[in-house]
């Protein structure tokens, strides 16, 4: 499918990559987004199931038994036997051949065990970038309460990639010491920015072991662990294919396992246990960090849906991906006031070489005022366009967009117990936030250009007298 030439709304007629198979595949997998009117530009927050998915899942569910692991009963027999066929798939998937994987209910689990247990001490250095999701920057507090030193390291304000002689000289000068970990995201949840991978054996070369966050990343971009080695690397698997939601896991090395304690147990994670004497055996599997009952009746779902992602290839919805964004991209930096002023400014590099499947961005009028951002959010709700708006879980990225200092957020939390996103943006007197549009597999040129239409309709028209319908 084409865009097609419109001198109202000015959009190149361009082919998207791959336009007919994806088109098909819509059609086919995703048809109730157009039965339903809607427009769904969200894909990092949430990707979309297949109708396929959804039917084998039911299928497997009504055609057989299944009961709790942890037993040699032939229904628990059957539901740990597709649990571990599903661990495999993981594993195969990735070409993680030297990790284990622990299942979790999301990436923000994974990454608590990496928080809880990594062996932090008053010795320890914990080094990430700036441009981080909370789930990451929170291993702070694990950190902090074992008298560790946590740093930042920021992303340039000019295209929000990593100041690399920052980042070197922090993992070149850093104390020495058994306990260094080096957290940074494969892709920004925020600007769609994919940061080099390099930075794992850089990091690793220098005594850190490295978390790598890749929720936003494996979606649309091949993650191989054989060629890139991180010690962690945390997953959710409904922003891979949708369904199901409430799972995702740590990919942990075989290396660093013993490295890891624990500081509690519960149902499943132990070998033995006693109440008199006041002693227990952790397990020397995965299931150490697997906490009680797994969701053993969802977990096959996710087999299901990586061989959903095989079907398609993940090159092929990578270079969907980059077409769609590219093309989206372009055509919003062309909008502009009569007065020749631009409608968007989009944060982050100019480039798609890269970038994801995500950008963010602010509206201004033709004065330079900024419209706000929940007025945008209105506008796109009423036409039944799904984007999303605010910090995304990211302060790092806030502060640095908006201009925020060190000094001016830190007056903010001077002398307070509580406050809000509306509060601090009274108290600084500057804009937070900002609008996120994402990209999938099911995103078509029909998507793109209802959004792009809606922005279209700001033209000429001022902050104060609010925004189209």
């Amino acid at each position: 499918m084409e865009f097609q030439n419109n001198k109202s709304v000015g959009i190149k007629t361009q082919l998207l990559s791959d336009d007919e198979f994806f088109n098909e595949l819509r059609e086919r997998e995703y048809g109730r987004l157009d039965i339903n009117g809607q427009t769904y530009l969200d894909y990092t927050a949430g990707n979309l199931y297949a109708n396929s998915q959804i039917k084998a899942h039911q299928d497997l569910l009504l055609g057989n038994v299944f009961g709790n692991p942890h037993s040699t009963n032939p229904t628990s027999r059957r539901a740990t036997a597709l649990v571990e066929e599903t661990r495999k798939r993981i594993l195969e998937f990735f070409n993680a051949k030297d990790y284990i994987c622990i299942f979790t209910q999301n990436a923000s689990g994974a990454l608590k065990i990496v928080g809880e247990c990594y062996p932090f001490n008053d010795k320890s250095t914990f080094l990430l970038l700036a441009d981080n999701h909370n789930s990451v920057n929170g291993i702070r507090e694990f950190c902090h309460s074992r008298k560790g030193t946590a740093k930042y390291i920021p992303v340039q304000y000019e295209d929000l990639q990593i100041n690399e002689d920052l980042l070197k000289k922090e993992l070149d000068e850093a104390p020495q010491g058994e306990s260094k970990l080096f957290a940074f995201p494969a892709q920004s949840n925020v600007s769609g920015v994919k940061h080099d991978l390099k930075w794992i054996k850089y990091a690793q070369d220098r005594g850190f072991d490295v978390l790598l966050d890749a929720a936003a990343f494996v979606p649309s971009s091949r993650l191989d662990l054989s060629q890139v080695k991180p010690d962690f690397v945390s997953i959710s698997f409904y922003k891979i294919f949708g369904y199901p939601t409430g799972l995702g896991c740590l990919l942990m090395k075989k290396t660093v396992f013993p490295k890891m304690v624990k500081p509690w147990f519960a149902g499943g994670t132990v070998s033995l246990v006693s109440v008199s004497s006041q002693n227990h055996f952790l397990t020397n599997s995965h299931e150490r960090f697997e906490d009680g009952t797994l969701n053993y009746l969802d977990i096959p779902a996710i087999k299901i849906g990586l061989d959903h992602i095989s079907s398609i290839g993940i090159e092929r919805i990578s270079a969907r991906v980059k077409s769609l964004i590219e093309v989206l991209t372009s055509e919003l930096k062309e909008i502009t006031h009569s007065n020749g002023q631009p409608l968007v400014k989009i944060f982050g590099p100019q480039d798609f070489a890269n970038r994801g499947g995500n950008i963010i961005m602010n509206f201004f009028d033709s004065h330079g005022d900024a419209y706000p951002i929940a007025q945008i959010e209105s506008m796109a709700n009423r036409n039944m366009i799904s984007i999303r708006t605010g910090c995304f879980c990211n302060p790092g990225i806030d502060e640095i967009n908006n201009c925020i200092t060190t000094e001016d957020i830190s007056k903010y939390f001077v002398g307070r117990e509580n406050g809000d996103y509306c509060e601090t943006v009274t108290f600084l007197g500057k804009m937070r936030g900002s609008v996120r549009v994402s990209v999938g597999l099911a995103t078509n040129a029909n998507d793109l250009v209802k959004f792009i239409n809606k922005i279209r309709s700001l033209q000429d028209k001022t902050v104060f007298g609010g925004v189209a319908a």
